[in-house]
């Protein structure tokens, strides 16, 4: 696994790029950014972004004048944005209404001109020169961005899709005034039908404005649903960033005082009530409720929180009233994390991409040496040059490269997005092309496929004894202790019979147990030894209950009472209810699972079978993790890694491919390529097949930007389409990309769905 991330002498840069119309731009850019010395930069079209990698000295204003010299905008990127309820038009409408300005400017004008142009029984005397009148400010005001756009690029030695379009519909314009004012075209009564294909007439009798208005107007339509497609890809990023609370409660001296959220400083004690969302992460200091995750996680089940429990930002109260301590704020909480982690997976490039840019960079000036080419052929086997402009035209029409550039960058948004709705974040888009070729996965045990928290699983009550007994009074007096163990059996005692009897006289013996008084009964509970100390052993049904359980790799806890041995519990670290299912669902996507751990292999065996795995590597240290993950590549496999805690990061690392549970620890999900936020384990195999059908989606969107270009351009230059429905079909195909992109927003989580 190549790992991305900077090295300390370098800095990352991120910069709002302005006035790029297609792929070409970006590519130019990026070719001025990467030969300043030591500086990696990746422009996207579809965010509008460039990210740079340079020398950590390198001051910023280097990186926007090159960009600027290219001829186009570049900033920092202000901060945060406002949410969606306090931006302005301007910002809420990204230049979205003056693009749809021009276009229904464009369809009510060019609509009669091409209805006259299609249909002879419309045109009537003198009907060319209504059309000039009304095809004019299509070609010129309407199409002027694309023009501009041709006029900077020329200047600085250039030539990009909006080359190709301007020329294209100058030329029309040019040749039907040629027509118009010096040839026959003007003459009263001119009529001509519209056709398909080129044929061969007296160019100085035929007029092109038709073509000229309808391929503005095609364009200019493609250009509008395609931003506005965009906008809905990042729709999921700036969701995600308006869930967070505006305001929150204070607690200064006692009092609660409301301020903004964004004032808020680690350490601050704040108020969450009913209904309201948490401001930001924190630590529970007073108070119990449980806590709804689902718009952060898709995690529908609330999660109960009591005093000390961690709670994140942005989810939301669903219970009591609780007061939380600070512990992250701003762009540290787990909310930004995401953020920033569904931005870079959006503005990165996948490999396939790579090579869509390198083709569209050199793209256009081929199509001009074509369209020059097709031009002079017609010409010189003797064609009227009305044909040959004409299918001249066609070829630089139909030709532009829109789609191959929005090909990537589109279903990047719309999956990655789709994902972080998930509680799925993929760092980037080069982590896609992993997740093709993964055949085998390793799953670590604890906290992945278990819960990582010891369970009370039986109660062996001696005969004669009352179950409700021996859980009240053993969980009575494992209350008073600290420990995991003791803690899953006060847990259940208090789960299944409420309130317990605070215990008398308590003592914790180290390793082995805990003693005392609990409604005058003088309890133990611990090890059988301890028992046996005081002249209490276990009868042969509770002995052979323990040993049973001490087989399976459980935790056998002894317990008596006034001089007997009255029961034995058993507590185990249990399956997540959802493992073999995903487990399953991980087979069914042709991966071999292996379970890894550092337990015991009784105990590991025992859950692999439960889960459904047959590949067992157990009683691994946690240094060791990593050689175990290499041992497996070295036998040619292509290794998925899932974990949650920090001995697991350098193996996640070490992974071809890392996945780490987002409930698990920071040093784990900054080693990994996919972090998921739920604590599923069905998340994994949600993660697979949403990357993988996003790189279907990208080769798809590819294949067919490719196939329509190499089959459209022979055609135009053989004379069978017409200029007008070349420039229809090249904008449907980037329609097309984007639409197939978006399909990707109806992807479902079975982990979700289940629920």
């Amino acid at each position: 696994m190549t790992d991305t991330r900077s090295v300390p002498d370098e800095t990352s840069v991120e910069l709002e790029i302005g006035g790029m119309t297609c792929a070409s731009c970006a590519m130019r850019i990026e070719k001025k950014l990467n030969r300043i010395a030591g500086v990696t930069a990746s422009v996207n079209y579809a965010t509008e972004k460039a990210t740079v990698i340079a020398p950590a000295g390198l001051d910023t204003a280097v990186l926007i004048a090159e960009v600027e010299k290219t001829g186009y905008t570049a900033a920092v990127p202000a901060p945060p944005a406002p949410t969606a309820e306090d931006a302005t038009p301007e910002q809420a409408d990204d230049g979205l209404a003056a693009l749809r300005q021009r276009l229904i400017v464009s369809i009510v004008l060019t609509v009669p001109v091409i209805a006259m142009a299609m249909i002879p029984a419309l045109q009537f005397t003198y009907w060319q020169w209504l059309s000039l009148a009304l095809a004019g400010p299509v070609i010129v005001w309407a199409a002027w961005p694309f023009h501009r756009a041709a006029w900077t690029n020329l200047r600085h030695g250039a030539a990009t899709m909006d080359t190709l379009i301007s020329m294209g519909t100058l030329a029309a314009l040019l040749w039907s005034l040629y027509a118009l004012f010096f040839g026959t075209a003007g003459m009263p009564g001119m009529t001509h039908p519209f056709e398909l294909t080129v044929a061969p007439s007296d160019g100085a009798g035929n007029i092109y404005l038709e073509v000229g208005a309808g391929v503005t107007t095609f364009i200019l339509a493609g250009r509008y649903f395609e931003k506005r497609s965009k906008r809905q890809a990042g729709a999921a990023l700036r969701a995600l960033l308006e869930l967070g609370a505006k305001e929150v409660a204070v607690l200064r001296g006692g009092v609660e005082t409301r301020i903004p959220t964004a004032e808020l400083a680690v350490g601050d004690e704040f108020v969450v009530r009913p209904g309201e969302k948490i401001a930001t992460d924190g630590v529970v200091v007073a108070g119990t409720s449980a806590i709804d995750a689902s718009l952060l996680t898709g995690e529908s089940v609330p999660v109960e929180v009591r005093e000390g429990d961690a709670v994140t930002g942005a989810t939301v109260n669903a219970g009591g009233r609780l007061v939380v301590r600070a512990t992250r704020v701003g762009s540290d909480t787990q909310l930004a994390q995401m953020a920033r982690l569904v931005e870079q997976a959006q503005t990165g490039k996948a490999e396939v991409q790579r090579l869509a840019d390198r083709v569209s960079g050199i793209f256009v000036p081929i199509v001009i040496v074509v369209a020059l080419g097709t031009l002079g052929v017609w010409l010189g086997l003797g064609f009227p040059a009305a044909a040959a402009f004409t299918a001249a035209v066609a070829v630089l029409i139909i030709a532009c490269p829109c789609a191959l550039g929005l090909a990537t960058p589109t279903a990047l948004l719309v999956g990655t997005g789709r994902g972080a709705q998930l509680g799925i974040l993929i760092r980037g888009p080069e982590i896609l092309e992993s997740t093709r070729r993964v055949d085998t996965v390793v799953l670590d045990k604890t906290g992945t496929v278990t819960t990582g928290r010891m369970t009370l699983t039986a109660v062996h009550p001696a005969e004669g004894v009352e179950r409700a007994e021996l859980l009240r009074l053993a969980g009575a007096l494992e209350d008073a202790s600290e420990h995991p163990i003791a803690q899953a059996v006060a847990t259940a005692a208090t789960r299944e019979l409420g309130a317990l009897p605070a215990p008398e006289d308590f003592t914790n013996i180290e390793g082995r147990g805990v003693q005392g008084v609990v409604d005058g009964h003088a309890v133990i509970v611990g090890r059988a030894s301890l028992l046996a100390d005081w002249s209490q052993h276990l009868p042969s049904a509770l002995a052979e209950a323990k040993a049973e359980a001490e087989r399976q790799g459980k935790t056998a806890i002894a317990v008596g009472w006034d001089g007997a041995a009255r029961g034995v519990l058993v507590v185990a670290d249990t399956v997540k209810a959802t493992s073999a299912q995903a487990v399953a669902q991980l087979v069914g996507l042709g991966l071999t699972p292996v379970l890894l751990t550092g337990d015991n292999r009784a105990v590991a065996e025992q859950i692999a079978a439960e889960v459904g795995i047959d590949e067992v590597i157990a009683e691994v240290l946690p240094a060791d993790k990593v050689a175990v993950v290499r041992r497996l590549q070295d036998e040619g496999r292509v290794v998925a890694m899932v974990g949650d805690g920090v001995n697991d990061a350098a193996a996640l690392a070490q992974a071809d491919l890392g996945l780490a549970m987002g409930t698990g620890t920071d040093a784990a999900i900054e080693a990994s390529d996919i972090t998921l936020v739920r604590g599923d384990l069905r998340s994994a195999a949600d993660a697979i097949r949403l990357s993988r059908r996003t790189l279907g989606t990208i080769k798809g969107n590819l294949f067919w930007a490719f196939a329509y270009n190499v089959a459209a351009i022979p055609l135009a230059a053989l004379g069978l389409l017409n200029p007008m429905l070349a420039g229809a079909a090249m904008a449907f195909s980037s329609v097309f990309v984007v639409g197939n992109s978006l399909r990707l927003r109806s992807f479902r989580s079975t982990a979700v769905d289940a629920q």
